[in-house]
């Protein structure tokens, strides 16, 4: 091979020999570092095995510990056969047989997603009743309570041993640690939307390294910047020359089945994973299902879930929770507000027109951080700075008291708020609250995030707060509302609390 493409062909040219151009060795990351990587990548099963076995030791250790600390069953019935340490390496050994025979050990199941999660739970569920099936036909006496005891702690000790392995293994990919070299392709606009989501959840590890698109496109750089290597028939020799780990496939890269039939056995041989992108995003895992239907893998995509978010069940957690609220932080309610009112004997409370589902407008209540001809100097500030859209904020604000920095930082002057919550202008979770003025100046499809009742916090708050663009903000509100599920506004709640003491984005 001499030449990819006429487009490339200054840039990407190979030696006869097969030495690779100066911008090829650039492309390609040093030898060293990519089978490190891979090493690194491989072990994680190994690691996640020996986290399982680990916990599973010290839940069958609990199990007995609380037998006796806990005798629930009359002695009577206790087990009068010692449960000798072959009983607990043999049911050591089934839990794990069990977890493997699920798949969970796959390398690919690790770092996102709720499946490893559930592979974990439902295979502790299967070894219990396998447990119990077996004890019963050969009539062993297993002690109950160790039984309850070891499987209870089970469940929560690998679900906990793994999320803390997805926790270093983000953290990992964020320092650019343990990364997949990535090559996308498909049409150019198709590969910019996937590109931008990879670059967004860094976390994912995944690092573009370059694109292909289709013959009959000629560009050398798509318009986010990245740099087009060759054509979508020339896959396999991409794959080699950037070495590449995995190849997304997205929309556009090839005109049939047999294409693509053809590319995924080239990239067999060379051990490159394909991932097949399909042109959706923002949609949960729980919305999709992938069904086999005549050979073809047909995605099944569930409603948007909006219409759940406002029913009574939610409701009725909104104000369960805020009226526990209101009780537990009463005091620090008081003392903000006293401090409020004693810097310059104002307005304790200041109260500001927002839209609430629907477009319905309330008012929303915080405690007042700022002097009391705040709104007279917001124009200048405007001026000041160039603001033109979104809800202002501004670092180091001019208008803000001294007693409003301390309760921005740890966002208490939004505790007023649960007041809203108790009356139904607002909920929890959910979007964050725009002005009037917003929703006057927003696109049809932000009219979305109107659905639902705006949130004290939500995706917004705990992903960046004000730190991020008004763009991304409304992204991460409308996959809340077309996703909405109480697993995820119990998760959000408890990122909260982690947003809040850091004071991210909190200004």
């Amino acid at each position: 091979m001499s030449i990819i493409s006429d487009r490339t062909s200054s840039a990407v040219a190979v030696t006869p020999g097969g030495g690779a151009s100066a911008d090829l060795v650039t492309a390609a990351a040093p030898a060293a570092a990519r089978k490190a990587s891979r090493r690194a990548l491989a072990r994680i099963p190994v690691a996640a095995l020996v986290v399982d076995l680990a916990a599973m030791i010290v839940a069958v250790a609990t199990g007995g510990l609380m037998r006796g600390l806990l005798p629930i069953f009359p002695p009577n019935t206790s087990s009068s056969i010692p449960v000798g340490p072959e009983t607990i390496a043999g049911l050591v050994a089934l839990w794990l047989v069990v977890i493997f025979g699920l798949g969970g050990y796959r390398s690919r199941l690790f770092g996102a997603g709720t499946d490893e999660y559930k592979l974990v739970i439902n295979a502790t569920l299967i070894t219990a009743g396998l447990v119990g099936i077996f004890c019963y036909l050969i009539q062993y006496q297993f002690s109950r309570g160790l039984y309850l005891f070891s499987f209870l702690s089970g469940v929560t000790l690998l679900a906990l041993g793994r999320f803390t392995m997805r926790t270093l293994l983000k953290s990992a990919r964020r320092r650019g640690a343990l990364l997949q070299r990535v090559v996308l392709a498909g049409l150019p606009s198709h590969v910019d939307e996937i590109a931008a989501v990879l670059r967004r959840e860094s976390w994912l590890g995944y690092q573009v390294v370059g694109a292909l698109t289709p013959p009959t496109d000629f560009r050398e750089v798509t318009a986010s910047g990245i740099r087009v290597w060759g054509n979508t028939d020339e896959v396999a020799w991409a794959a080699d020359t950037l070495k590449a780990d995995t190849v997304f496939v997205v929309g556009g890269a090839f005109t049939s089945s047999a294409q693509t039939r053809q590319a995924v056995w080239d990239l067999e041989e060379r051990d490159v994973a394909v991932v097949v992108a399909p042109s959706v995003t923002d949609v949960s895992s729980e919305r999709v299902q992938i069904r086999p239907v005549g050979g073809l893998p047909l995605i099944h995509l569930d409603p948007p879930r909006s219409a759940a978010a406002v029913r009574w069940g939610k409701r009725t957690f909104d104000v369960v929770v805020a009226s526990c609220l209101v009780v537990a932080f009463s005091p620090v309610l008081a003392f903000a507000a006293f401090r409020v009112w004693a810097f310059d004997h104002g307005p304790i409370l200041f109260r500001q027109t927002r839209a609430g589902r629907d477009g319905r407008d309330f008012s929303c209540l915080k405690l007042r951080t700022m002097v009391t001809n705040a709104e007279e100097l917001l124009q200048d500030l405007h001026a000041e700075i160039g603001h033109t859209e979104g809800l202002f904020k501004m670092v180091d604000d001019p208008r803000i008291t001294t007693p409003g920095r301390w309760l921005r930082r740890f966002s208490l002057d939004e505790l007023p708020q649960l007041f809203n919550v108790l009356r139904g202008d607002m909920s929890l979770i959910g979007p964050r609250p725009p002005l009037p003025s917003e929703v006057e100046a927003y696109a049809d499809h932000m009219h979305r995030r109107l659905r639902v009742r705006p949130g004290m916090t939500g995706l917004w708050q705990v992903s960046g707060r004000s730190n991020l663009s008004f763009d991304e903000a409304i992204r991460l509100d409308l996959y809340y509302v077309d996703n909405w599920s109480m697993l995820q506004d119990l998760s959000i709640l408890a990122r909260t609390f982690g947003a809040v003491f850091r004071s991210r984005g909190a200004y």
